[in-house]
């Protein structure tokens, strides 16, 4: 009897722990051609997130796909919450929720196909504004709504919903204003032209009638909007106040003759080799600066805004005094306006601006009579301005319902949080707090509660969460261990929820909002031989770096380790993102690989290594200035505890990974030799200098500034340090990471004589690769690798 509690009680551990399950568990056989096959036909078809329809029951969702691989639009109600196909006139006939809505939330306009639509939420009535050749946009509603605002041909419009009245509000144009030619083109053309009047009386007549025409024409002539001059920038992020007195844009400034990469493609339909031009590199920013613009409609005038007025304009960032002797006399931060939001009532706006350089932020109240700023809030970041909700294009922001504060995110505590911030007194409150982060707030419908994103539960986790207003009583309303990404209904009294687990693709569920709700599964996508296998739950540990911080990581066990077997540590991409959390990764590619080494005896340990996405503020800028630094320390610190923990052999580790997971498989290979036996460093970064401008100088700043920064991060200059078997894999039209950068790190490879080395590359791919073949050919190689140099002979 004890033995069976016992084993019942290890049966239960190792299903909910994930303890290692593989080749003597029932299943089928893992082979690189299985899992790399398509997706769709190996694994499934997995839904997208839902969509609702206004009348508060019914959702749609993209799901299955058609015969020609095209994805079909699915339905379901509460009511009947089975899926079903949407019709064609269905389809057509969506009402998209998300647009632009008025005060009092009721009415929503939006753009279709180019037109506008304006939908009554109460009546439940469509209609239909423009239907037009010329492509319109919403811009908003005046405050009382009976005018909406639209952009056509990058111009203002306002359609009042009472007449069907049109009337243009701006009239930008590119370039410069040109002065009227003048009348005479020298002194003695003058005194010519006053003799003939003086001499002919008929000229004296016919100029004077065709004065008093001209007199006449311009009484008869329609008020017409003043011609604003642009330059050789286009208005962009324009805004209009709901009293129709100010309008705003932006105005992008870029570096002339930028430098381009050319891409050549070998491989396509005419049979000739076809260019593409690619990115610049990084030191080559995408724009110099961005202005804002205020027209005063009633005033007649145009004016920029003057960012002089932003403290911190003037300072040099703080890494500057490791190069003595630097000038910075006259210096001045480039930086970057966004669009400003109106308040609700009208009479308050403000704008979010970014320095250039990454390293502030400001928050500032906008007086669109004078154009003075007064600051609200301010984040400076000696690495980079960041973090979940505060980044540069993903801010969220807004005004509260009082219209008296602002909302936003910041990472003042070192993690993500919402703040309000008072447009009078400045006084600043924070609502969250805590060793967590919050994603994607929004105000409920009825202005009473916040909801959000949040990783409180666990790191690994992602869950939905109401909260008063004011920040108290912050309730939890999802509970499916994992990550839940939720779809409100209008009326916020149902959510669509697609939810996935470490081995569960993801499926849709339907709950009420309240928490005790139970969430029903609406789709059921796997296939068959894909749930015939056993997928095993990595366990998530933490173990301890060197500087005695606990790393986060991702560990598949084989069913019966060996003392001194090999292990494979592996490396996700993007620097800034989380792998070692508990939902269906995006690289399910890679995962399914760890579970065949697994069992085929390989310890897999998948680290969310210093500069990862899910930690705070220190851990995404442990990376800054010295890319392959802390977070190649993390890695080998991770192999030593495998050895420690695991009885790994240190002579048959291996690591991989692609794109920055390849950078620092190349940066291990190259600066700490007999670590690791061998690596597949795949779509590889191997010089900082060569890629994009937007992501590197967050870290690294530019090339020409903090060369240094540059010099250490960069595999390239480490070539000669190479020790074991090396593979890099490549695709030929990779258009994020060049393929001459993987070209350039080979002739060194060359030059320098080493050995124990081969590139792969893939004439059809780009950075991510698409092609079952591809995946397959290339995990083949990785496979091979691994196995001919790790595994005991």
């Amino acid at each position: 009897m004890k033995k069976s509690i016992f084993i019942l009680v290890i049966l239960y551990l190792s299903a909910y722990y994930g303890f290692p399950r593989g080749t003597d568990h029932p299943g089928p056989q893992l082979t690189v051609e299985k899992i790399m096959q398509n997706p769709d036909h190996w694994i499934g078809t997995l839904p997208m997130s839902a969509s609702w329809l206004p009348d508060n029951q019914t959702f749609f969702f993209e799901w299955k796909k058609d015969t020609n691989g095209l994805r079909k639009i699915y339905k379901a109600t509460v009511q009947n919450p089975k899926p079903l196909p949407m019709t064609d006139r269905e389809k057509k006939n969506i009402v998209p929720l998300g647009g632009i809505y008025n005060k009092n939330h009721d009415k929503e306009l939006y753009a279709k196909n180019g037109d506008l639509f304006l939908y009554d939420l109460i009546n439940k009535h469509l209609k239909q504004l423009t239907f037009t050749v010329a492509r319109e946009n919403a811009l908003g509603f005046s405050d009382p709504d009976t005018t909406v605002y639209f952009l056509s041909g990058n111009n203002v419009f306002a359609l009042s919903l009472y007449t069907g009245e049109i009337r243009q509000l701006t009239d930008f144009k590119k370039g410069e204003k040109t002065s009227e030619k003048p009348e005479y083109s020298g002194k003695n053309e003058k005194w010519l032209h006053e003799q003939q009047l003086q001499l002919f009386e008929v000229l004296q007549e016919r100029k004077s009638k065709s004065e008093a025409r001209k007199k006449e024409q311009e009484k008869e002539r329609p008020a017409r909007p003043r011609t604003i001059y642009t330059g050789k920038g286009t208005p962009s992020g324009i805004t209009i106040s709901p009293d129709e007195h100010f309008i705003t844009w932006l105005i992008f400034h870029y570096p002339s003759n930028t430098k381009q990469t050319d891409i050549p493609h070998f491989v396509n339909e005419s049979g000739y080799t076809s260019i593409q031009h690619s990115r610049s590199k990084a030191g080559t920013p995408y724009y110099t600066s961005v202005d804002l613009f205020v027209f005063d409609r009633k005033n007649d005038t145009v004016f920029r805004i003057s960012p002089e007025q932003i403290p911190g304009i003037h300072t040099p960032p703080a890494y500057w005094k490791e190069y003595p002797g630097r000038d910075t006399s006259g210096f001045t931060r480039h930086v970057l306006f966004t669009a400003p939001k109106w308040s609700k009532d009208g009479k308050q706006v403000f704008t979010d601006i970014y320095a250039l350089d990454h390293k502030d932020r400001w928050i500032m109240l906008l007086d669109p009579s004078t154009g003075n700023l007064d600051l609200l809030d301010r984040q400076h970041d000696e690495a980079w301005i960041g973090g979940p909700g505060i980044s540069m294009w993903w801010a969220r922001t807004g005004w509260m319902p009082d219209n008296q504060r602002i909302w936003f995110q910041s990472e003042a505590t070192g993690y993500s949080h919402l703040y309000t911030v008072d447009v009078t007194t400045h006084k600043r409150k924070a609502l969250t707090k805590g060793k967590f982060e919050i994603y994607f707030p929004f105000i409920s419908k009825d202005r009473r509660h916040w909801y959000f994103y949040s990783n409180e539960v666990n790191p690994g986790e992602r869950h939905f969460y109401r909260m008063d207003l004011d920040g108290k009583n912050r309730v939890r309303l999802t509970f499916m261990e994992g990550r839940n990404d939720v779809a409100l209904s209008p009326d916020e009294k149902h959510m669509v929820i697609r939810h996935s687990f470490s081995n569960q693709p993801w499926e849709l569920y339907l709950k009420e909002n309240v928490p005790d709700a139970k969430p029903v599964q609406l789709t059921h996508s796997l296939t068959k031989a894909f749930t015939a296998y056993p997928w095993r739950i990595p366990r998530n540990i933490t173990f301890k770096a060197r500087d005695g911080v606990k790393v986060p990581a991702r560990l598949y066990l084989p069913d019966h380790p060996v003392q001194g077997g090999p292990a494979v540590i592996f490396v996700h991409g993007a620097g800034y993102l989380q792998n070692a959390h508990k939902w269906w990764s995006d690289y399910y590619h890679e995962y399914m690989f760890h579970n065949l080494l697994a069992d085929r005896g390989y310890i897999v340990l998948d680290i969310d290594y210093r500069g990862s996405a899910g930690y705070g503020r220190n851990w995404r800028t442990a990376i800054y200035r010295h890319m392959g630094g802390k977070d190649l320390d993390d890695q080998i610190d991770g192999a030593k505890y495998l050895v420690r923990k695991y009885g790994v052999s240190p002579q048959r580790i291996g690591i991989y990974g692609g794109s920055y997971g390849g950078f620092i498989t190349l940066m291990a290979m190259f600066t700490q030799p007999g670590v690791f036996t061998s690596g597949a460093a795949l779509r590889s970064v191997t010089d900082w200098a060569h890629y994009n401008h937007g992501y590197t100088s967050e870290i690294l700043n530019t090339p020409v500034e903090d060369s240094l920064a540059y010099v250490r991060s960069s595999p390239i200059y480490f070539v000669d340090g190479l020790k074991g078997n090396l593979l890099m894999c490549h695709g030929m039209v990779d258009d994020n990471v060049h393929f001459q950068d993987i070209v350039r790190l080979t002739q060194r490879l060359i030059e320098l004589g080493k050995d124990n080395w081969e590139l792969a590359v893939y004439p059809v791919e780009r950075h991510g690769f698409v092609e079952p073949s591809s995946w397959t050919d290339e995990y083949k190689r990785i496979l091979k690798l691994f196995e001919t140099t790790l595994k005991f002979k």
